[in-house]
Order: C-alpha cells, then structure tokens, then sequence
C-alpha cells in the first residue's frame, strides 16, 4: 500500500515555532490528551520527557520527523477530521515549551472529504504506543 492519508499538519507559523523550539530543546513530538481545559491542546514537550500510553494514536509526523500523538479517547471523537495545529498568542500549559515564549498551539479542524475517508478506511490501523 502506497503513503498514508495526512491527518495533521502544521501552519506556517507553528513551522517556524516548531524549528525554533526544536533549537532550544532538541527534538520533539507532540501529544494532545482530550483532557478538560488545556490538556484538550496540544501539548509539545521534548521528545522521550513525555511517555504515550499503550492505547495513544501515532497520526503521523509534523515538520519533517515530530511525532503527533492522541489519546484513544480524543482520538474517537476527532478521526474524522484533518487537524492543522495553529499557534496564538496567549498562554497555555506551563508543561508545553512553547509557554514561555507567549503564545499557545491550537487545533484548527476540518472534516476529511468522502475520498479522505474512503482511502482511509482501506489502510491498516495506525500505530499507538503499544506497538
């Protein structure tokens, strides 16, 4: 079977984000938890200081080689979506190293077309943290 469907991307601006944190931080990944408030964000921590749980969904990488991973539960509500992950001003979780730098990653959503869907639903399931 040929590449998987994209299901997150980044903004131009959380690119140029992402490169510098990755400038001070090493590399990273991304996890959003589907818990209440920020934990429903993004969160980007330095990659191996935050560890996904056996049932958490690998939807891909970002700028380049950044895993994004979701919780089971979060995941189930949104995998019919293409996510495009945003950055704002403003403040949100001390634990994710864009804080201090002012500003905030955000999901952006849409909807997967009918040809999105159907491709997706003919590849294997995508990877979690138990495999």
């Amino acid at each position: 079977m040929g590449q998987r469907i994209r299901r997150v991307e980044l903004t131009g601006a959380a690119a140029e984000l992402v490169a510098t944190l990755t400038g001070e931080h090493g590399p990273l990944m991304f996890h959003q938890s589907g818990g209440c408030c920020d934990g429903s964000a993004p969160m980007c921590y330095p990659r191996g200081e935050f560890r996904v749980g056996g049932s958490d969904v690998l939807l891909g990488e970002v700028a380049g080689d950044v895993p994004f991973w979701m919780s089971e539960s979060q995941y189930a509500y949104w995998r019919h979506t293409f996510l495009t992950v945003d950055v704002v001003p403003g403040r949100g979780s001390g634990f994710s190293v864009e804080a201090p730098h002012g500003v905030r990653f955000l999901i952006r959503s849409r909807l997967l077309t009918d040809d999105e869907s159907r491709r997706i639903d003919q590849e294997p399931p995508l990877p979690t943290g138990a495999d």
